[in-house]
């Protein structure tokens, strides 16, 4: 079986002599009617095809998303508040316990000062007291001094009388005593 040449009239002036396309089929002038019927075919084909299926999907898929970018704003929203809201909790609470501290403090301080003046005033009371004692003492001890310098002064005065080689009753001897001991 041979082939045979095709002819110009057969094919047209876009096929060579074996049947190959010469230079770019897209270009030739004789096969442009049916180039752009079937342009216009896959064209309407893919415009229903989209207007009908993929953009509908497209559409909700997009719908959605800018629902929930909505949604999510509105919770951001939601939580600011509420996080301003528990700042503002966080904030009186915080001053609350400040103020109870310092009433605590200021209490503690009060209790300090109250056993502090308590143990001031029992130290105070006991100091009197043994002030009380040892002026009582002091007195006592100054009583009996003052007896003993008078006896030690009778016995040094009738010694030193009799020493001399005088004579003195010791009722006289005490009235001198006396009498240079008050002054």
């Amino acid at each position: 079986m041979a082939t045979e040449p095709i002819t110009r009239e057969i094919a047209g002036a876009c096929v060579n002599e074996f049947g190959s396309a010469i230079g770019m089929p897209q270009l030739c002038i004789d096969w442009f009617g049916n180039q752009i019927f079937w342009l216009i075919v896959a064209l309407v084909a893919i415009y229903f095809i989209l207007s009908r299926v993929a953009l509908p999907r497209i559409g909700a898929v997009l719908a959605e998303r800018q629902g929930t970018i909505t949604n999510d704003i509105a919770a951001a929203e939601d939580l600011k508040v509420k996080a301003t809201e528990a700042e503002a909790a966080y904030d009186k609470a915080l001053i609350d316990a400040r103020a109870e501290a310092q009433q605590i403090i200021a209490a503690a301080k009060a209790d300090i000062q109250a056993d502090l003046d308590k143990a001031i005033g029992k130290a105070d009371a006991e100091i009197a007291a043994k002030s009380a004692e040892s002026e009582k003492a002091i007195s006592e001890i100054r009583a009996s001094a003052m007896e003993n310098v008078e006896a030690v002064a009778k016995d040094t005065a009738e010694a030193i009388i009799a020493a001399v080689g005088g004579s003195a009753d010791a009722k006289t001897i005490s009235a001198a005593v006396d009498a240079r001991m008050k002054g």
